[in-house]
């Protein structure tokens, strides 16, 4: 495989050095290099949801054994008690220093970035926000994203972000913090003398995220007038603090029913970041919509295509899921939504959607879509393997306990994107089972004897080094599934267990595995 390297020129900021290393070694898991060693003397930091811009969840630092619970730190001060907990929770942030930067829902409902040594948990500083939430069912994701030169941007109120630079300690050589401030994309200016009119009408909906050059991309949500005249749609704001916009509809060929990109949908860059992929819908809980491009620097749009239900009609596109698009090795994209009428009528499993990187062939998609982010898997990491894939993809694979024909055996799945077999579910083609492997504690129905706790995964990072994936579970244990073996070789016991809207996996700098569970950040180690 030839590997574009597009390094920064070896003057410039030793930051952003590291930061360009740190998106292109992904990619070094499909060449011939030995992924843990080479990962290990880079320190490649976790940058935000799904690891990298395409939201492949490949972790270049190698993990270690999965023996204990180093420590632990709560993401919300005033969970539900009781019952099932819908709550999108954001991914924690490592730095190449082991700095966790860890987003955190406060007991009145506000957020924080607590900054904690990933050592030993240790708290350095906190970063509050004034940031308030779009309108939703489940509660959205508060989701910040580590940037070039070690900035990190978080969400603020009225659509602004604020950023901070010198993330790993609370003061910098000269005794003081790091570089830090606000920025609107819509003009700094237009926002200090209109702050109460923007604060009430704009809401940051989606993850951030970042590409190789420090520029900065989210979806924004807009209720009533404002004095910018904006509608709900796309940001990007440049590493200068250069903002610009683009409206829902317009990037999906001036559909009106269209209004906002579609909640808690991380946008996702190609592999050679010109071109941006997010999914827009026409609102409510349960929608319709487009998956979309637009080039990354001007946001015009370059290419959509409608979500379709691969049974027919249209595919069901829920603000309570957090799926987000991933960008494969390849450029082809694939996108998880609900099926079509919803929810049962495929056991409420959805369908991941699989598009070239054009959007202009729809190819084979995969059984199951619902809140989940497909993962990247190396062919070469399951050696059981003997297909021309040069990649698969990892997905959960529940089957809800009665809910159509759902058995409740819920199930992940190592999936070959480019050969196909019969649905167990539907007469529908879908991507053929590579690797499949059932939950571990039982949950008995009547009429169900076989049923399992649900697999509580929205993206599952990878783990080349050790051939596997990190998968957390609704049972309250987190677990290694060994492609070798196809078997959980480890398991460790966070929680007495709890129904959950779907969280990351995660691994550190050190090698530390990170995975949320009841609403707390467990970070799990040798």
């Amino acid at each position: 495989m030839r590997l574009n390297w597009e390094l920064i020129p070896g003057d410039a900021d030793p930051g952003m050095q590291e930061e360009s290393l740190k998106f292109i070694a992904p990619l070094l898991v499909f060449a011939a290099v030995p992924a843990g060693a080479f990962a290990q003397a880079l320190n490649v930091p976790w940058s935000g949801y799904g690891h990298d811009p395409q939201h492949t969840a490949i972790s270049a630092n190698a993990s270690q054994p999965m023996n204990s619970i180093h420590w632990s730190a709560p993401v919300d001060l005033n969970p539900p008690g009781g019952g099932s907990l819908f709550i999108h929770y954001g991914s924690p942030i490592v730095t190449a220093a082991n700095t966790v930067l860890l987003p955190v829902r406060m007991a009145a409902g506000g957020y924080e970035v607590q900054a904690l040594n990933g050592s030993n948990g240790s708290l350095i500083y906190t970063l509050p926000s004034d940031y308030s939430l779009p309108p939703h069912d489940w509660i959205p994701p508060y989701s910040p994203v580590l940037s070039v030169r070690n900035r990190m941007y978080y969400p603020g109120a009225g659509g602004t972000v604020y950023y901070r630079d010198r993330v790993d300690s609370a003061t910098g050589p000269n005794g003081s913090a790091g570089a830090s401030g606000q920025i609107a994309f819509f003009g700094n200016a237009l926002y200090a003398a209109n702050r109460t009119a923007f604060n009430n009408a704009v809401q940051i909906s989606t993850p951030l995220v970042s590409d190789r050059y420090g520029d900065i991309y989210f979806g924004f949500i807009v209720q009533g007038s404002n004095p910018a005249s904006l509608t709900s749609g796309i940001a990007r704001i440049s590493l200068t603090g250069v903002g610009t916009w683009a409206s829902a509809p317009s990037t999906a060929g001036g559909d009106a029913s269209i209004v906002q990109v579609a909640l808690n949908c991380a946008p996702a860059l190609s592999n050679n970041q010109s071109a941006l992929y997010f999914a827009v819908s026409n609102g409510g809980e349960f929608g319709t919509g487009y998956l979309v491009s637009v080039n990354s620097t001007t946001l015009a749009p370059t290419g959509h295509v409608q979500l379709a239900d691969p049974r027919g009609g249209l595919a069901t596109v829920s603000t309570d899921s957090s799926a987000s698009p991933m960008v494969g090795p390849d450029g082809d994209v694939y996108y998880g939504v609900l099926e079509t009428p919803c929810c049962s009528s495929h056991n409420d499993r959805g369908w991941m959607l699989h598009f070239n990187s054009t959007l202009t062939q729809t190819k084979i998609p995969g059984s199951f879509g619902w809140d989940d982010t497909a993962s990247v898997v190396a062919s070469g990491l399951v050696p059981s393997y003997t297909g021309t894939s040069s990649y698969l993809i990892l997905t959960k694979y529940n089957n809800y306990v009665g809910i159509g024909t759902g058995t409740g055996v819920n199930q992940v799945a190592v999936l070959d994107p480019n050969v196909s077999m019969t649905d167990r579910y539907s007469a529908v083609a879908v991507m053929n089972e590579v690797l499949t492997i059932d939950g571990v504690t039982p949950d008995p129905h009547a009429g169900f004897p076989n049923a399992v706790r649900e697999w509580c995964i929205n993206t599952a990072v990878i783990d080349p080094a050790t051939k596997s994936a990190i998968v957390n579970s609704e049972d309250g244990v987190v677990y290694r599934w060994d492609f070798t073996t196809n078997t959980f070789t480890q398991r460790l016991t966070l929680t007495s267990g709890r129904g959950e809207a779907y969280t990351p996996t995660a691994i550190g700098v050190d090698g530390a595995m990170y995975a949320i569970n009841d609403a707390t950040l467990f970070a799990v180690s040798n």
